[in-house]
């Protein structure tokens, strides 16, 4: 169900904040699909991060994606049956360690991402315009997620 906009003010208070997030993201994600669409991008919208870190490496692990991108391993994993689906990705056993899979961009996932690229030359010049209209919201984020990580809010909660 989409975000409302409309919320009573009880749950649209500032110790929300989480929740007001996870909703700007899931606008984000519901409004972009449809361009995706458009411009022929398979691509589920969250797991193009993932797809531009295992092309930066070539092929890695679950486990060195989640520490590239900064994830869970388990949310890793749990993106990687629709790009395997999609034939975006391959997996097969490391040589080194047969327990350990290995993923790979396939040739339809490297056309995935240049058409990704195009989307994304666009996409910069719309979040500029917005940022224009209603502030800094990229530049927010990292300077709030920086803060907790030099600060967490159980020091805060402590002072």
């Amino acid at each position: 169900m989409p975000a409302s906009t409309d919320m009573a003010p009880e749950i649209d208070d500032i110790t929300f904040l989480g929740r007001l997030s996870e909703a700007l993201s899931q606008r984000i994600e519901e409004q972009t699909r449809p361009l995706f669409d458009g411009a022929g991008i398979v691509v589920p919208v969250r797991s193009c991060s993932l797809l531009t870190a295992l092309n930066a490496v070539g092929e890695a692990s679950a486990a060195d994606l989640a520490r590239t991108l900064g994830q869970s391993h388990q949310l890793v994993v749990q993106k990687c049956p629709a790009l395997l689906r999609l034939g975006l990705i391959t997996q097969h056993a490391d040589p080194a360690d047969a327990r350990r899979k290995v993923f790979r961009l396939t040739e339809a996932g490297h056309d995935q991402l240049r058409r990704l690229d195009a989307y994304s030359a666009r996409i910069r010049e719309v979040y500029r315009a917005l940022f224009e209209e209603v502030g800094d919201v990229h530049g927010t984020i990292l300077k709030a997620l920086k803060a907790l990580d030099a600060r967490p809010l159980s020091a805060r909660f402590a002072e």
